[in-house]
């Protein structure tokens, strides 16, 4: 059994129930529940103070990588980096 530090809290949150039963068939798979998962999820980004896994685009995700973008730096030359995180600032 865990060791608790202090009171429990609990979260409530909506979420599409057919993603809920595809996580929890997964989580299950793996012997865990949906609150170990949460509460490992917390933890972590506890720990990394953000969010524990990379958050990218679908087209980043495609196009990462050094063997994907051999020969492309150019193209990136005239691309304004900072743009999404001013975005994102402006956002929060």
């Amino acid at each position: 059994m865990p060791i608790s530090t202090g009171a429990n809290a609990n979260i409530n949150t909506r979420v599409d129930r057919d993603i809920k039963n595809k996580a929890q068939d997964v989580f299950s798979a793996l012997g865990l529940d949906m609150t170990a998962v949460v509460n490992t999820f917390l933890r972590q980004a506890i720990r990394k103070k953000g969010i524990p896994f990379e958050v990218v685009t679908e087209q980043l995700q495609r196009t990462s990588g050094y063997g994907c973008m051999k020969g492309k730096m150019s193209e990136a030359d005239d691309h304004d980096w900072f743009q999404p995180m001013e975005e994102f600032k402006e956002y929060m």
